[in-house]
């Protein structure tokens, strides 16, 4: 049942890939899914919409979010960046996740090197194997910038 359930999935994630290309690459520290460290991605849809997307690995299993950020707004210095965002929360392993996650954050985008080092707050609803609530999804995120933004 799992294995069926990540084939839709590669699916989509295959053409979301083709149709978008990645603007940031980096890590995530903290808590994703219960996994420590991620892959990080932020792929935008316009000037202040934008997908961000992390792929963790770990002892509970692959761990996939992709949120959706539409509010992504400069505050103050165009360097310094807030955003809300919600999206989708999969753990593929034991026990299987299956949920929602909200994301609050701060992002500062360097001017003379192409770094963006950021901090969020993800608390996540587990809908699907266990019903519960996690508030402990804090991160910090350190990621390449390919091209101008």
């Amino acid at each position: 049942m799992k294995k069926f359930l990540l084939v839709p999935f590669v699916f989509a994630a295959m053409l979301f890939w083709n149709t978008v290309s990645a603007q940031e690459v980096g890590l995530r520290f903290g808590d994703v899914l219960g996994n420590n460290v991620a892959i990080d991605g932020v792929f935008g849809l316009g000037q202040f919409s934008r997908i961000h997307a992390d792929l963790s690995f770990g002892d509970r299993g692959v761990g996939i979010e992709a949120l959706w950020n539409p509010l992504y707004r400069p505050l103050g210095d165009e360097a310094l960046h807030w955003y809300v965002g919600v999206g989708p929360s999969l753990l593929l392993g034991d026990p299987f996740i299956l949920g929602v996650s909200g994301e609050i954050g701060l992002e500062y985008k360097f001017n003379s090197v192409p770094i963006v080092l950021g901090l969020d707050w993800r608390p996540r609803v587990d809908i699907v194997e266990v019903t519960d609530f996690n508030a402990g999804g804090f991160g910090f995120n350190v990621r390449y910038v390919f091209g101008s933004n």
